[in-house]
């Protein structure tokens, strides 16, 4: 059963969560367009983050219905949902710091294209893999930092790194959880063209606390409260928007 236009890469209907008697997300209707970059801004405990476990099928919906492409995917285990084409990172940087740069992103391209264990056929031969893997570093500047071991990669590069085994599998809607948390201003000016460049052409959904990085990247921007959307539209509606302003005071003049 479809939920969404033909126009919207990700949609969101009525969709509500519960855990326990609280209700945590209210009703959320979202389409998130093929081909934007969309953010999702809001105060701490607003559920955002909640909202990406949602459609990323960590944690299931109480009721409503959420369609990617429009199928229907709630209900779906993560893994499925992301074998759909659908792929997120985490808050916290999540990678195999005793691995090297090289290993951590061929590691997401052999799940990705669902290579098989064979004796007889180590990794080093798998030529079009590697290069595949070299040409994502290249893409994400850490080709110079192939052989390193990933956990000795700076922070920015590390959350870089993460970015670059998000996108790995080819997914066509991502789906960004604070990707410049705790960087400094130059590193999150690094981060933003990079999300730029390697989201080209793909659905962008992200999760963001600095204004900056939400006005320069996204072409439409809703904002959650509570659980529930209070506004959603392009930028300069929003930063104009009085709702938004009572409820998010403060964060959209940083």
């Amino acid at each position: 059963m479809s939920l969404s236009t033909t126009t919207a890469a990700v949609s969101l209907r009525d969709v509500r969560k519960n855990f326990g008697p609280a209700e945590i997300i209210r009703g959320v209707n979202l389409d998130i367009r093929e081909g934007e970059r969309h953010a999702m801004i809001g105060p701490n405990g607003a559920g955002k983050t909640t909202c990406f476990n949602l459609i990323s099928g960590r944690f299931p919906i109480t009721s409503g219905g959420i369609s990617l492409h429009g199928e229907r995917i709630d209900g779906l285990a993560p893994q499925e949902i992301n074998r759909k084409g659908l792929s997120r990172s985490f808050q916290i940087t999540s990678i195999f710091h005793r691995m090297s740069v090289f290993e951590n992103i061929r590691c997401a391209l052999l799940w990705a294209h669902d290579y098989r264990y064979s004796f007889w056929s180590p990794l080093w031969r798998q030529k079009r893999l590697n290069e595949e893997a070299e040409r994502l570093l290249d893409d994400l500047n850490l080709l110079s930092r192939r052989d390193l071991q990933a956990g000795l990669l700076s922070y920015a590069d590390q959350r870089a790194l993460e970015i670059g085994i998000t996108i790995a599998g080819g997914a066509t809607v991502i789906l960004l959880d604070e990707p410049t948390a705790g960087m400094s201003h130059s590193e999150t000016e690094y981060a933003i063209a990079l999300i730029r460049r390697v989201t080209e052409g793909k659905t962008l959904l992200m999760v963001e606390h600095d204004m900056r990085v939400v006005f320069d990247l996204a072409d439409t921007i809703t904002v959650l409260v509570y659980g529930e959307v209070i506004a959603s539209g392009p930028p300069a509606e929003i930063r104009a928007n009085r709702a938004v302003q009572e409820a998010y005071l403060g964060a959209l003049d940083e």
